[in-house]
């Protein structure tokens, strides 16, 4: 009898990627953090069960940052403490300087710090790379459609040129 591994995502690599984050505010600033995360999640973040999209952090009282709302999936293991929350609060692993930065953006009116991406460094570490936005308004994303309609419309216009 050969017992066969389930297929998986590498050890590195893109797991999940907000792409409304760039449509919905005006990133500034760019941050890659580290994720303190239980094995299970581990296991299911190499399986690519996560969704970073509804995702945001949020400073606790001790100087940290803790990111909400993000999901990853359950693993079907038999752990004897139980499964773990999907939407748990996760903390974010920065330094100090890239705390205190943080913390005087996130105290000014209107700045959200809002997850781009999850994925696997190098090491076969878990990084979140975090970015700091200013959310749009409606005419800004209708600018935003106009500006890519506009680049897809001459990569065509050039294509046919040729």
């Amino acid at each position: 009898m050969v017992i066969t591994a389930k297929p998986r995502l590498t050890n590195r690599g893109l797991i999940a990627e907000n792409r409304k984050a760039h449509f919905n505010y005006t990133i500034t600033d760019t941050f890659e953090a580290g994720l303190a995360l239980n094995g299970d999640e581990v296991k299911s973040l190499r399986l690519g069960q996560a969704n970073i999209t509804d995702g945001f952090a949020t400073p606790t009282d001790t100087n940290a940052f803790m990111i909400n709302n993000i999901t990853i999936g359950r693993y079907a293991s038999e752990n004897p403490f139980g499964p773990h929350d999907e939407k748990r609060p996760r903390p974010l692993l920065l330094n100090k300087t890239q705390i205190k930065y943080l913390i005087g953006v996130y105290s000014r009116k209107g700045a959200t710090i809002v997850p781009l991406k999850l994925y696997f460094n190098e090491k076969g570490l878990a990084k979140l790379l975090i970015g700091v936005g200013v959310g749009k308004k409606e005419i800004d994303k209708r600018e935003t459609i106009k500006a890519r309609e506009w680049e897809r419309d001459k990569a065509r216009i050039l294509k046919l040129r040729k």
